[in-house]
C-alpha cells in the first residue's frame, strides 16, 4: 500500500548541526530522516549514526542510512536507502535479514522505475525533478511533468526529490507528487522546525484541496 507522509528529510551538512536537526524534525513528527554524510570517513558516519538513532528511537520517525548498510546495520537503523550503483538490494537485504526493516531505492527514469516493481523496496525516490548542487554526480532532471508520470505509474511508495523547496512544493504536488525529499530547504535554515513547518503546511494544504475536490 502506497504511504503519504509529505516530508522526507535528507541531512547533508546542516547549518545548526545533525542532532538539532534531527530533533526538530522528531518534534515535527517526520516520518523520514535520512542521514547522507558523502565526505566523511565510515567511523564518523556510524558514530553519527547512532547519535541520530538515539535522538529517533521510540518516536514515529523512521531513521534512514544513505548507501551504506553496514553502518545502517551497525547503528541499529529502520533501514537503508540505496543509489543505483550502490550495493544491489537483493544483497542488502542478504545481508541485513532483520524483519521489519526499510530498504528504500532510487529511481532516475521509467526503465529504473519498472525494474523497482520487480524488486520491490519499500519505497523509491524519484528524480531529480529539478536541479541540485547537493549531488556532484547527478542525473538528469526530469522535470515536474516526467517526474508526476513516473509517481503515477507506480504501485510503490514514491518520493519526489531533487531542488525541491517552498517556493515549488505546491507545484510538484500538483503534477502528482504525494511525498517529497528536501535537503537545502530545512538543512540550510536557521530554524529547522520553522522551516519543516511551513513546509508541511504546503502539503497539508494540498492534502485537504485535494480531499474537497473529490467529494
Amino acid at each position: 500500500m502506497k504511504e503519504a507522509f509529505g516530508l522526507y528529510l535528507v541531512l547533508t551538512d546542516p547549518a545548526t548541526g545533525y542532532e538539532k536537526c534531527t530533533e526538530a524534525a522528531v518534534e515535527a513528527g517526520v516520518r523520514y530522516v535520512q542521514l547522507r554524510m558523502k565526505s566523511n570517513s565510515w567511523e564518523e558516519v556510524l558514530d553519527m549514526a547512532r547519535r541520530l538513532r538515539r535522538i529517533t528511537a521510540g518516536s514515529a520517525t523512521r531513521f534512514i542510512v544513505n548507501d551504506d548498510v553496514e553502518i545502517a546495520r551497525e547503528a541499529d537503523a529502520d533501514g537503508v536507502h540505496l543509489g543505483q550503483f550502490d550495493m544491489s538490494l537483493a544483497e542488502a537485504r542478504k545481508r541485513w535479514p532483520v524483519p521489519g526493516k526499510i530498504f528504500g531505492w532510487s529511481t532516475h527514469n521509467e526503465q529504473q522505475q519498472r525494474r523497482a516493481e520487480e524488486l520491490a523496496p519499500d519505497y523509491i525516490g524519484v528524480g531529480p525533478v529539478f536541479a541540485t548542487p547537493t549531488k556532484q554526480d547527478a542525473d538528469p532532471t526530469l522535470g515536474l511533468d516526467r517526474t508526476g508520470r513516473m509517481i503515477l505509474g507506480t504501485t510503490l511508495t514514491a518520493v519526489a526529490i531533487g531542488g525541491i523547496n517552498r517556493e515549488n512544493l505546491t507545484e510538484v504536488l500538483r503534477h502528482g507528487a504525494v511525498n517529497y525529499a528536501v535537503v537545502r530547504a530545512v538543512t540550510q535554515a536557521s530554524d529547522p522546525r520553522a522551516a519543516i513547518q511551513a513546509l508541511q503546511d504546503i502539503w497539508k494544504e494540498h492534502r485537504a484541496f485535494i480531499r474537497g475536490s473529490e467529494k
